[in-house]
């Protein structure tokens, strides 16, 4: 039989728990709520977590820990950290220390429904063969890349990087989180080889006069911009 999978929310906030909670029910996902996050990490540890929603102050506890904790246990569950810290550096902080998204109070349930209905769609996509955003597509399993009817040969470094994009259009990518999950390193490096990739993996993608679509954004990182 296969395995149950639950949305987990973990907060001490029950009336924030409980509204969350009715409103990802709402939509099709079964719930499940704690304000014991070593009962999300458990879950997510044995693959019974689809995606946990953790708010990033647990009372003494800092949310952002335990983040770390699983993703250096080898733990891939999307995690969305919601949070009344709202700084850029605040939300950079959530995105370095492994949440895949984060959302600051206060905020519409509708807008944490879609985010989460996001963070699901990117897991099922990890079993896709084929990525197309915009006019990019990408065979995972031929190793080819194309712009609209234009081949893009690619290094194996440049390909890796370009599919971390792929999947994760719109949001924006540090460069910790690149060198953590495309260069595998696990300490802040000081490093300029982020910047000289993407610059290569540009004049790849970008020439022939097309569009502008992996943009800089000022003071935080990337983005792979792709127009509604």
């Amino acid at each position: 039989m296969p395995q149950s999978k639950y949305i987990y929310v973990v907060d001490d906030d029950l009336a924030l728990a409980s509204d969350v909670s009715g409103e990802l029910v709402s939509r099709g996902y079964a719930v499940r709520t704690t304000h014991l996050p070593e009962e999300a990490v458990e879950a997510a540890r044995n693959g019974q977590a689809e995606a946990i929603v953790i708010d990033r102050m647990l009372g003494d506890i800092d949310g952002l820990t335990l983040v770390e904790q699983m993703r250096e246990a080898g733990i891939r569950a999307p995690v969305l950290v919601i949070s009344g810290l709202s700084t850029v550096d605040d939300r950079i902080e959530g995105l370095r220390a492994g949440g895949d998204d984060y959302l600051t109070k206060p905020f519409e349930l509708r807008e944490l429904g879609a985010r989460v209905d996001c963070l699901t769609r990117r897991l099922a996509d990890l079993n896709a063969t084929m990525l197309q955003v915009g006019d990019v597509s990408m065979d995972l399993i031929n190793r080819t890349v194309r712009r609209s009817d234009r081949a893009i040969d690619l290094q194996p470094r440049e390909f890796k990087l370009l599919e971390f994009f792929l999947r994760r259009p719109n949001q924006i990518v540090t460069r910790t989180m690149l060198l953590k999950q495309v260069w595998n390193y696990s300490l802040q490096t000081q490093t300029n080889v982020v910047d000289v990739h993407i610059g290569q993996l540009r004049r790849k993608i970008e020439s022939a006069g097309q569009s502008r679509i992996i943009v800089n954004v000022r003071g935080e990182g990337f983005m792979l911009h792709v127009a509604a």
